[in-house]
C-alpha cells in the first residue's frame, strides 16, 4: 500500500461535511494536510490517484470566483471525477427553490457538493438536507478550504505549524474567523488586528480561545497593528472590502488606513517571515507593492495549494 492510500484509509472521514475546521480533530486536520503534500508530491512527479473515479461534483458558486473555481475542477478532474459548475442563474435555487428541495435532488445526481455562497446558515442548511458530502466553499463567516491551502504553505515553508506565531491585520471577517479557529486549533500563536468597529465575532474568538486552552496556543484581539506583527512568523491580510461590501468601499478605507501591511510594518516581524493574502489583492491598499512582490511573500505557493488541499478533502470525503 502506497503512502498516499495509507494517509487515506487512516482518514475514514467518508461521507463527512467540510464546512468549519471547528468540527474536525487537530488530527484530522494533521493527517489531511500531510495526504495534501502527498497528492502535490505525485502531482510534481506526473503520476496520478483516482479514487473518485466514475463520480461527479457538483460546484455551486453565488460569488464570482477565480482560484475556488478552477481549483476545484481540475482537482476533482485529477482524483478521476468530474466537476459540474452551476451559477445561482443556473438553478433553480436563484428563482426561489428551498435549499432543502435542491440538496435532496442534487443528492440523487452527484457523489459531492461543493457550495460558494453569502450566508453560512445556507450552507449548514445545505448540508443538513443532502445525503452526499458537501463542501464549503467560502460563506460570509467561514473559508475553512483557504485555510488548509494556507497551512499546507506554512509547513512548505516553516516545516511546522506549532509554536509559530501568526498575525493577521485587517478586517475582522471570515478569514479572521476560519484562521483564528484554525491557528488555535493547531497550536499556533495567533494575534489579530483590526480597528474598531470591524473586530471578529466574539462568539468565534471565544471558541478560538477554547481551542488555544486545548493546544497550548495563545490569541490576541487587538487594534493595533504593530502590536499583532511584532515578532511574527506569518503576516496575512485580505481586502478591506470583501465581495457584496463593495457599497461600504470609501467608508472602510477610511477605517482601515492604518491597517495596511507594509515595509514599516513588517520590519516589526521575524526577519524570515512569510507573507500571505488569499487574493484577489490590492496592491497600495491592504498591502504594498514591494511586500507583496517582495522576496517573503508565498501567495503564488498558497494560491496553488488551493488545488491539492482541496484534493485532498474531496478524496477523504467523497471515497
Amino acid at each position: 500500500m502506497t503512502t498516499i492510500e495509507l494517509l487515506h484509509k487512516r482518514l475514514n472521514l467518508t461521507g463527512r461535511d467540510f464546512l468549519r475546521l471547528a468540527d474536525f480533530t487537530k488530527q484530522e486536520l494533521t493527517d489531511l494536510l500531510a495526504l495534501a503534500a502527498e497528492l502535490k508530491k505525485l502531482q510534481k512527479a506526473g503520476g496520478s490517484y483516482q479514487p473518485l473515479k466514475g463520480k461527479a461534483l457538483g460546484m455551486i458558486f453565488e460569488k464570482a470566483s477565480t482560484r475556488t473555481r478552477v481549483s476545484f475542477e481540475v482537482g476533482i478532474y485529477q482524483l478521476g471525477g468530474q466537476g459540474m459548475f452551476f451559477s445561482s442563474k443556473d438553478l433553480q435555487i436563484g428563482r426561489g427553490e428551498p435549499i432543502s428541495d435542491t440538496a435532496q435532488v442534487l443528492s440523487r445526481y452527484v457523489d459531492g457538493i461543493m457550495i460558494r455562497t453569502f450566508g453560512h446558515e445556507i450552507v449548514e442548511e445545505l448540508a443538513k438536507y443532502a445525503s452526499i458530502p458537501v463542501i464549503n466553499g467560502l460563506t460570509d463567516e467561514f473559508h475553512p478550504c483557504q485555510i488548509m491551502a494556507d497551512f499546507q504553505t506554512i509547513i512548505e515553508h516553516k516545516g511546522k505549524l506549532e509554536g509559530l506565531k501568526f498575525a493577521y491585520v485587517g478586517d475582522g471577517n471570515n478569514m479572521a474567523h476560519s484562521l483564528l479557529i484554525g491557528a488555535a486549533k493547531m497550536g499556533m500563536d495567533i494575534a489579530v488586528a483590526s480597528p474598531q468597529g470591524y473586530m471578529p465575532d466574539e462568539a468565534i474568538v471565544s471558541m478560538a480561545k477554547e481551542f488555544a486552552k486545548e493546544s497550548g496556543s495563545n490569541v490576541l484581539i487587538t487594534d493595533n497593528p504593530i502590536e499583532a506583527a511584532t515578532q511574527a512568523d506569518v503576516i496575512y491580510t485580505d481586502v478591506w472590502a470583501s465581495m457584496g461590501q463593495e457599497e461600504e468601499q470609501e467608508k472602510r478605507e477610511k477605517a482601515f488606513a492604518n491597517y495596511q501591511v507594509n515595509g514599516s510594518l513588517v520590519e516589526r516581524a521575524n526577519a524570515d517571515y512569510i507573507f500571505m493574502h488569499c487574493l484577489p489583492a490590492h496592491r497600495g491598499e491592504e498591502v504594498s507593492a514591494e511586500v507583496i512582490d517582495g522576496a517573503n511573500s508565498v501567495i503564488f505557493d498558497e494560491a496553488e495549494n488551493r488545488l491539492h488541499a482541496q484534493k485532498a478533502i474531496m478524496a477523504a470525503i467523497m471515497s
